[in-house]
């Protein structure tokens, strides 16, 4: 069997890679998030698990505070269904209810903003967590996982939604590419110019 698409291996990859992120699973639903004193936050969208991945790798490389995205009603489980809200949910300018958001913004200096392009945009939930939190002045670096389109529209909606933000070149992969995910993070990571 060819080990770039053994379900095992890509299963423990991400289980590694994750595991910071369990014991922030509880606390999420409490309007703090857990403090390291740092000034970079990374907040992140994932349906599938992919761009969760990149977030723990970016995280612990980092040492920043960690916050999920999440909408008060979560998108369907069955795949196609959620392509269809989401494209209806785009198409009506539609922003779902966040499950919470981030209190203590001020206390950032850069946010790492990860999410996978949907329909060859930004998801809606990420929009409506654009629109409830002020980034004046803050710097804003996106991450993402896309199926194959790249990047589509999701840079001007960025801007759009965060017009006092720096908004930064980002970090960018096919999803489909998670035997790499790792080496690929972290040697962008190593590369990039130090925020903290």
């Amino acid at each position: 069997m060819n080990n770039d698409h053994d379900p095992l291996r890509r299963t423990v990859i991400a289980a590694l890679a994750s595991a910071p992120l369990l014991s922030l699973a509880d606390t999420q639903n409490v309007s703090e998030i857990p403090r390291s004193g740092s000034r970079i936050l990374v907040a992140y969208f994932s349906r599938s698990g992919n761009t969760r991945v990149v977030a723990g790798l970016i995280q612990r490389g980092l040492g920043a505070d960690l916050f999920e995205i999440r909408p008060a009603k979560a998108y369907p489980e069955d795949y196609l269904q959620t392509v269809e809200q989401a494209r209806q949910e785009r198409d009506s300018g539609f922003e779902p209810e966040l499950e919470s958001k981030v209190h203590a913004l001020s206390d950032y200096d850069t946010i790492y903003l990860g999410f996978p392009i949907w329909g060859e945009t930004t998801p809606p939930i990420v929009r409506a967590f654009l629109t409830a939190h002020d980034l004046t002045g803050k710097t804003l670096i996106p991450f993402n996982t896309h199926g194959g389109y790249g990047l589509g529209n999701s840079r001007s909606i960025l801007e759009k939604h965060a017009p006092k933000a720096k908004v930064m070149e980002g970090f960018v992969m096919e999803s489909e590419q998670e035997r790499k995910t790792m080496e690929r993070v972290n040697g962008w990571l190593s590369d990039h110019p130090s925020t903290r």
